[in-house]
């Protein structure tokens, strides 16, 4: 009976998550009350939960987190900016002239988008409001707009600088040190969130250049409209005048972490600054502004913060239990071995992504699941990469993808669920070829790491 309370405790979570309550109280109150009936029975020793202040303070005082409010509020700086409505006339400015270069401009725009915010749920809503109605107007097809613009919304997920990737890389960082520690490593190597962005890095661009090559072979051709020389020479003359500052703004933030000269949290501080002065050139740094931005990212940073405090009650009550135990005896007696174990969490994970956000995955499944896989030799980066791009597809993915259901809220009445639904198929199929590169030349995450911090 005791095995079976932590696989237990973690589906009553997820139950409770689905009625639609909130994910940290939820945590907290589940593992809570698990505690207190496994304290009644003997089940449970409470003492595991005197830990609970020592973690509460080590998330207070983890710098490293402080790269969240940062980077949540250059992003939410970046869009009140209005930079996405001016990336997109720029971009198409450029590559106007190009068989379907509305297309690709969308791709690129909305790869810098997810460079500028991290953040999934903005880039899609964005891209919609502003990029569908021209998609369709230039003759592509409802299915492809939508699939087009669910595509890129996702990208924020794995192009640096990502929330994901940040909470992820703290997550792993822990999950590193753990592993190490079990295996009787008393001199731990370590992995930081730059470690993770620069792994992330090449698979980022690869995906984009997916995106585009599928684009250019496999959709039909628009006719770009004939410009005048002296017309085009004007485009020419907007477009790097609007691209370059936010341009420099994001290659100024990574550019930093990638030659050591910053660590992420104080590339972060410069990527807010950069935000607010790009949006005070622009004329947008209005009070109102300012403090919609600065409301918008307490309420964010707020929200990740009882999160992860609701996270680290559940690990500590599941770990009373003996769940990280019977989890690490199941994936050791699986058959396959490493294989096995990595790709049944990878299945896993997709599955929980139809249900739960990145945050709680992280949070929550990332921790019970790593330090096992990590003892049993995968590579950090590597694991981190393939676990963004997993997500990635998952919020991509028909019938629960949460991309979906951020277009179906902006996207007019005409594009119908089913157009979006096959619009986003070929994107999948592309993220899952990365993957599987991924899974044949591991060095696709973990080269660039080893080249800058060697």
């Amino acid at each position: 009976m005791a095995d079976v309370i932590p696989f237990l405790l973690f589906a009553c979570t997820c139950a409770i998550l689905l009625a639609g309550y909130p994910v940290a109280l939820s945590l907290a109150g589940t593992a809570l009350l698990f505690a207190a009936v496994g304290t009644y029975t003997g089940h449970f020793d409470s003492a595991y939960l005197q830990a609970l202040p020592n973690r509460l303070f080590g998330i207070m005082g983890n710098t490293t987190l402080i790269a969240v409010p940062l980077f949540v509020m250059m992003g939410v700086m970046l869009e009140k900016s209005r930079l996405s409505e001016d990336l997109l006339e720029s971009m198409a400015d450029l590559l106007g002239g190009l068989r379907n270069g509305l297309g690709i401009s969308v791709i690129l725009v909305g790869a810098l988008l997810a460079a500028s915010t991290g953040i999934v749920g903005a880039t899609v809503v964005t891209m919609g409001l502003m990029s569908l109605p021209t998609l369709l107007k230039h003759g592509y097809s409802p299915s492809q707009a939508s699939g087009m613009i669910c595509a890129t919304g996702t990208l924020g997920q794995i192009i640096p600088p990502s929330i994901a990737l940040v909470l992820l890389g703290d997550t792993l960082s822990s999950a590193y040190q753990q592993a190490q520690l079990n295996m009787g490593v008393f001199s731990p190597k370590t992995v930081s969130v730059g470690d993770l962005f620069v792994g992330a890095v090449v698979p980022g661009l690869i995906l984009v250049c997916l995106y585009c090559l599928y684009l250019i072979l496999f959709v039909k051709p628009q006719r770009p409209p004939k410009i005048t020389q002296e017309a085009f020479n004007t485009r020419l003359r907007r477009a790097f005048t609007n691209l370059l500052p936010p341009i420099f703004l994001i290659f100024s933030v990574l550019g930093s972490i990638l030659a050591g000269a910053a660590t992420p949290t104080e590339a972060a501080g410069v990527g807010a600054f950069g935000a607010m002065l790009l949006a005070l050139l622009k004329g947008q740094l209005s009070w109102q502004n300012l403090r919609t931005v600065m409301q918008s990212t307490t309420h964010i940073t707020s929200m990740v913060f009882l999160i992860l405090i609701g996270a680290a009650v559940f690990s500590l009550v599941f770990r009373g239990f003996g769940g990280e135990e019977l989890v690490a005896d199941f994936f050791q007696d699986m058959p396959g071995g490493l294989f096995g174990a990595t790709l049944l969490v990878m299945v896993v994970i997709f599955a929980l992504g139809f249900i739960l956000d990145f945050i709680e995955i992280t949070f929550v499944v990332v921790p019970i699941v790593a330090p096992i896989l990590l003892a049993m030799g995968l590579d950090p980066i590597w694991l981190g990469v393939m676990i963004a791009i997993n997500l990635q597809t998952s919020f991509l993915t028909p019938p629960f993808g949460f991309a979906l259901f951020y277009l179906r809220g902006v996207a007019p009445e005409t594009i119908q669920t089913a157009d979006m639904y096959r619009g986003v198929l070929p994107f999948i199929g592309l993220q899952l070829l990365l993957m599987l590169m991924l899974a044949v030349f591991p060095a696709i995450a973990t080269w660039l790491p080893s080249v800058v911090y060697r």
